[in-house]
């Protein structure tokens, strides 16, 4: 016994392909055989038996327009991620440019000129400028004349610091250098130039320049140079006050009390003192020079020294 059958099964599905890939339309929609009568056209009007009104044909529809086109959203630019060239291209992916329209120039453009250097800075003025001063000499040298007509002439304050002065504040017991050295007078030394620095620091640090003088000797860096830099500073500026021997032994005689020296030890000193030639430091001699010139000599000195502080 036979059973009637349809239209074979569609094959089985293939990957990656629909459920009816390599189906013809026949297969679903069988139409007329070949050589059959034609039904009427699609849209035209159903065929009237002859004597009958024609029925109104209905319009067709008006065509509908189409919906306007949204406004596009700005959207940032793709970021471009740099792959392999394509074959037979050059390998060159050009700059995409940014939301402002700007491209970013290849390396190697034309240099643009060079800035204008920077104006040079003004060389400080010694007479207006806060300054700390040492004035080292030897004994007769003028030190404390030289040093106190300074700070009275300057235009901005400026206080005078004599060792010597700070030293004879010992009124009992105090240990005079002449009268041999030992360790009594060594310690009023050591607390007389820690007390003027003390005052030293206390003048700058409200403003107020100073300039001080002690007989500093080469040999004893330590003790003397070295001692002031930690009592005062760094910024202070050493000047060496160094006349001829003669002019000390004459200016040496002058002096009364316990600061005349005999001429030995004035002799002395001042050769300890030349020592200080070859130093790096200033060094004024002031023999054929009155206080006023030393003074301006001094302040053409200490502009020198503030455009290239000594290294000491």
């Amino acid at each position: 016994m036979q059973h009637a059958v349809g239209s074979p099964l569609p094959p089985p599905h293939q990957p990656g392909q629909g459920p009816h890939a390599g189906w013809a339309p026949a297969a679903h929609h069988p139409g007329p055989p070949p050589g059959a009568p034609q039904g009427p056209a699609p849209g035209a009007p159903p065929p009237v038996a002859p004597g009958y009104p024609v029925p109104p044909v209905p319009a067709p529809p008006a065509p509908q327009a189409p919906p306007a086109p949204s406004a596009p959203v700005p959207q940032a630019p793709p970021q471009h991620t740099p792959g392999p060239p394509a074959p037979g291209g050059t390998g060159h992916v050009p700059p995409a440019p940014d939301g402002t329209g700007h491209v970013p120039l290849p390396p190697g453009g034309p240099a643009g000129a060079p800035a204008a250097p920077p104006a040079a800075a003004a060389v400080p003025d010694a007479a207006t400028t806060t300054l700390a001063v040492l004035l080292i000499g030897p004994a007769g040298a003028g030190k404390t004349s030289v040093a106190r007509y300074w700070a009275d002439h300057r235009r901005v304050p400026t206080a005078h610091i004599s060792l010597d002065d700070v030293r004879e504040w010992v009124r009992s017991g105090f240990a005079d250098p002449q009268s041999g050295w030992n360790d009594n007078s060594e310690a009023q030394y050591r607390l007389a130039r820690r007390t003027c620095g003390f005052a030293a620091r206390n003048f700058l640090a409200n403003g107020i320049s100073c300039i001080l003088d002690d007989a500093v000797f080469p040999d004893r860096p330590v003790v003397g140079l070295g001692g002031w830099k930690r009592h005062v500073g760094p910024g202070l500026l050493p000047v060496v006050l160094l006349p001829g021997l003669d002019v000390v032994l004459e200016r040496n005689a002058e002096r009364t009390g316990n600061r005349r020296l005999s001429d030995e030890e004035v002799a002395r000193i001042h050769g300890r003192m030349a020592g200080w030639y070859g130093s790096g430091l200033s060094i004024i001699d002031n023999s054929q020079l009155d206080v006023p010139g030393t003074a301006r000599v001094l302040d053409e000195v200490l502009a020198r020294a503030m455009a290239s502080p000594p290294s000491w």
